[in-house]
């Protein structure tokens, strides 16, 4: 996911400079990403949290909501190539809002852009639960004392994490961060050898589980199975920003066809390891004496502490855009500041991993991956709105979407309030 920012950071000046300069853009048809580079981008987009808790949703739905990822896998991955059509009907579209912009003029590029930033905001969230969960388990009753107040557990990691990350949010200039949190595609394999390590290895061993079906967790399943899919907001970026945009379609298919099976071995694994037993993270269960387990939560560790002020700069750039001090670096630093504060709030207000990505799943990224793709193509191609194979499949989709969502964000929200 940390190709997310770059294009929610630019593509309001990017639209500025493209119309001025459209005559140039024609003399550099040599510059772009090669389809390799392009490739590992996508996957750094389709790799997140999301892999902690592939195991818990296998375990929520049974065995056969295995069949449920690969059909979410499936349907994503065509409406990724939605998206690319879009892309195709006019030559200065660039980004996913450019993509709104286009089919349903400014109002179009608002709903886009809101449910983009919402649910980068969520995902910040999620990280500074992650890290309070496994800092926990590695140094249980672990305390803290701030202004004369004992902090426990959980809650001062949260804070301490937060406290670690905020200088770094200060940073204008990102293409570091950026660059280093492009190890998420390589964290994401270490943690899958490291769950078979401990099940093969540490003798944890695998299991046989019975239940092959639980509609009760269902839409829990199904819902973080969205969340997996999540990266439709880079894909148009990715895109333009190859040197030959017609394979961009190979892209999302390498892309999607390897973090499926990356999903899916790490699901079978924690499932067959630890059954219904599962927590909402996979590395909560590991044994905390094992090597291989430290090094499964020390590598989920590093990649929130260098992702968190890539994800949050696209929300505080539009935030200081529509500022009257737009370029008073003391306003920068105290909006910077204010948003991490809110997500600390946020985390220890709502610390329930699971649930947080379920609602995030089911309401935002199923819009943003099924709905809105869908809705944008119908719109910029009249050929689709003819009766025929296509206009069904599209249909099918939006169906299926809207019942994920409405199931997926009732269940989501009636589990948080529960716990709260």
């Amino acid at each position: 996911m940390w190709v997310y920012e770059c294009h929610k950071m630019d593509f309001t000046k990017a639209e500025k400079l493209e119309s001025q300069n459209e005559v140039q853009q024609p003399q550099q048809p040599t510059k772009g990403t090669s389809f390799f580079r392009t490739c590992f981008n996508g996957l750094n987009a389709l790799s997140g949290v999301g892999i902690l808790s592939i195991p818990y949703a296998l375990a929520q739905g049974g065995w056969l909501s295995l069949f449920l990822l690969f059909l979410v896998a499936v349907l994503c991955w065509y409406t990724g190539l939605l998206l690319r059509r879009c892309m195709d009907t006019h030559p200065l579209i660039k980004t996913y809002p450019d993509i709104g912009e286009r089919a349903f003029g400014y109002k179009g590029r608002a709903v886009v852009s809101v449910f983009m930033y919402v649910e980068l905001y969520l995902v910040a969230v999620e990280f500074l639960i992650l890290e309070g969960d496994n800092l926990d388990k590695l140094f249980p009753n672990t305390a803290f004392k701030v202004a004369g107040m004992k902090i426990r557990g959980k809650q001062a990691f949260v804070m301490l994490t937060s406290l670690i990350v905020l200088p770094t949010t200060w940073l204008k200039s990102l293409a570091l961060l950026a660059y280093v949190s492009a190890g998420g595609v390589l964290a994401s394999f270490i943690l899958v050898i490291c769950i078979f390590w401990v099940g093969a290895v540490d003798k944890v061993g695998f299991h046989e589980n019975d239940l092959d079906l639980n509609w009760r967790g269902m839409p829990i399943a199904i819902s973080m199975f969205a969340f997996c899919y999540c990266g439709h907001a880079v894909f148009p970026t990715l895109c333009s920003s190859m040197k030959d945009r017609s394979k961009f379609s190979k892209v999302l298919l390498v892309c999607f066809i390897t973090s499926t099976i990356n999903y899916g071995s790490m699901a079978v694994m924690g499932y067959l390891m630890f059954g219904e037993h599962l927590k909402s993270q996979v590395t909560l269960n590991l044994p905390i004496k094992k090597m291989s387990t430290k090094i499964a939560i020390y590598t989920t560790l590093i990649n929130p502490l260098t992702k968190y002020a890539i994800i949050t700069a696209p929300i505080t750039t539009a935030i200081e855009e529509t500022s009257l001090f737009r370029n008073s670096r003391s306003l920068s630093i105290l909006i910077r500041t204010a948003l991490v504060i809110s997500t600390v709030i946020v985390a220890l207000t709502i610390p329930f991993f699971g649930y947080v990505m379920t609602f995030i799943g089911s309401f935002l990224s199923v819009t943003a991956s099924m709905l809105l793709p869908c809705l944008c193509y119908l719109k910029l191609n009249k050929a689709a709105r003819k009766m025929g194979l296509e206009l069904i499949i599209i249909v099918a989709i939006l169906v299926a979407g809207l019942f994920i969502g409405v199931v997926g964000t009732f269940t989501s929200i009636k589990q948080i309030v529960k716990h709260l």
